[in-house]
């Protein structure tokens, strides 16, 4: 069985990705999918450089930038943050 800590934290991180990714490709939070790949709205290497920063200062993990590329949806995304952050405990 699921940990409920554990799906409420990937639900606050998808959440505030969605709302990231929103923001910068000015549409509403309602119009972005998390199982589309963040390409498909235009965001490239530059802003992929920019959520990583976004990650880093947020949780305060080494976020590599080419987990942007690795993990190309929010939904991968999230997975592969809630794994780092783990690690650490």
């Amino acid at each position: 069985m699921a940990d409920p800590k554990a799906e409420h934290g990937r639900d606050a991180l998808r959440d505030w990705l969605l709302g990231l990714v929103a923001e910068h490709v000015q549409l509403p939070r309602e119009d972005i999918a998390s199982h589309v790949p963040l390409s498909d709205y235009g965001l490239d290497s530059v802003y992929a450089l920019s959520v990583a920063a976004e990650i880093e200062d947020r949780f305060g993990i080494d976020v590599d930038p080419t987990m942007m590329w690795d993990n190309p949806t929010i939904d991968a995304l999230v997975e592969a943050v809630t794994k780092e952050l783990t690690r650490g405990t």
